[in-house]
């Protein structure tokens, strides 16, 4: 046996379902702790005061609230009475084309004021974020299914908001659907086009039982995908690892297949899985010869960084950047990692995600905290933190958080995939985007 396939084994020994366990619960206190329980708003981040609410993150805030059920870290009657408010403040929150609304044809504001639930920095209405917070809502619809007074109300709340999308509006005339609109400029120029986390956003977009998209507008975003070849491995491309993830989040594709992947006869899990091997296959080259990128040290994502500044290092001008998404082989790469990156990657490659965060954790013990792991790492940037050269990141983002304690759970148990495979609304959206096989067989088709 090699010595590197010992190390791994040793390594996943290391870190087992008690280190998972305890990392997903100190990871949900993120949201638990730092959320408004009057309205459900929780800071996009931890990096200082008066920090926004991303709509995005509270999407994942309710499909965490769950798992932390099913895992004992609150109850049942704490994480209704939180959905509930958080559902609550969208239903009533104000709708309509004003500078200073919440929402817009059912679609909110990707940032939004904590404590009033106000749009600020003139942000656009977030086609995409709205989804995300749209599929904690059915998430939490879909567990939440006691026969209560709060439970039913819990229910019609997340449908009602789902109905509510003007999804066509959205496609501003066009096969495709628009990034996002401001009352200032507009829609904006970019359309989702190209392999992207809006997988989910047609997939509930064609659902929708008021507005929905057209089936058209799935099959013209598919003819932008880019099938690709790299380190040995063919895949749809997307550079960013977080593209690969978000839709698994909810999503089980695992057997099941839409025109494009049958023509390539694998499914978008195994893209997933391939996508993971080609950005730890990239950290094993490390072209740019970044301090510490090995087989044990990849997750190259959209994350925070130590920049925007350039810098001197070991005869090389570096350029670091900030919150960016950086991405493999061809997007950005300033030596920063994502530890929560590795973890969303758990369910499509267990026998090298394990390994990964068994090493970094030792390798780093700062990159965990009270609240799991922090956003990122740089190991190259020229600084000292606890006697350490290297970067390491203070600082949580919900975005982050999210995909640790669902995707860990969809590992573990599989719960968010069970839960959305019994939602309506999905199923209906697969079918109309062409999916078949898998656990869809023998489900009733949908309407079209």
């Amino acid at each position: 046996m090699s010595t590197d396939k010992r190390a791994s084994r040793k390594a996943i020994r290391t870190y087992g379902d008690d280190q998972l366990h305890t990392l997903q619960r100190n990871t949900f206190q993120y949201f638990w702790q730092e959320t408004n329980p009057e309205n459900g708003l929780i800071p996009d981040n931890t990096a200082g005061d008066d920090i926004p609410a991303s709509i995005a993150g509270v999407g994942f805030a309710l499909a965490s609230y769950p798992v932390a059920v099913e895992r004992s870290f609150v109850s049942r009657a704490q994480a209704v009475e939180r959905t509930l408010a958080t559902l609550r403040f969208f239903w009533n929150a104000p709708q309509g084309p004003m500078p200073d609304a919440t929402g817009h044809r059912g679609f909110f504001y990707h940032f939004l004021e904590v404590t009033t639930g106000r749009r600020v920095w003139q942000c656009e209405l977030s086609t995409i974020d709205t989804t995300i917070l749209i599929a904690g809502a059915l998430t939490a619809a879909a567990y939440f299914d006691q026969a209560t007074d709060d439970e039913r109300e819990l229910r019609k709340l997340a449908d009602s908001l789902y109905q509510r999308i003007d999804w066509r509006w959205a496609q501003n005339g066009k096969a495709t659907v628009s990034h996002g609109w401001t009352p200032e400029a507009g829609f904006e120029r970019h359309q989702w086009q190209g392999y992207s986390e809006a997988l989910i956003l047609y997939v509930l977009g064609l659902a929708s039982p008021s507005e929905p998209l057209p089936q058209r507008s799935y099959e013209a975003w598919t003819a932008t995908y880019r099938w690709k070849k790299l380190y040995d491995h063919e895949f749809l491309y997307a550079a960013p690892l977080f593209i690969h993830q978000l839709s698994h989040v909810w999503i089980d594709f695992r057997g099941i297949q839409d025109f494009f992947m049958r023509r390539q006869a694998i499914d978008y899990f195994e893209n997933s899985r391939r996508a993971t091997y080609v950005n730890r296959q990239y950290a094993i080259r490390n072209p740019k010869g970044f301090r510490d990128y090995g087989p044990h040290a990849w997750g190259i994502t959209a994350s925070n960084g130590p920049g925007p500044t350039t810098r001197r290092v070991r005869g090389v001008t570096r350029r670091f950047l900030g919150y960016v998404a950086r991405g493999v082989p061809y997007g950005p790469d300033d030596g920063t990692l994502a530890p929560w990156a590795v973890v969303a990657s758990l369910p499509f490659a267990p026998e090298i995600v394990l390994p990964t965060l068994a090493h970094c954790t030792r390798a780093y013990p700062n990159m965990e905290n009270e609240y799991g792991l922090v956003c990122s790492i740089n190991p190259t940037f020229p600084s000292r933190q606890s006697g350490r050269s290297g970067w390491i990141s203070k600082n949580h983002f919900a975005l982050d958080q999210g995909p640790v304690i669902l995707m860990i759970e969809n590992y573990r148990s599989g719960l968010i995939w069970r839960l959305m495979r019994s939602c309506p609304h999905v199923v209906t959206g697969l079918r109309r985007a062409g999916f078949t096989g898998g656990w869809l067989t023998g489900l009733p088709k949908a309407d079209r």
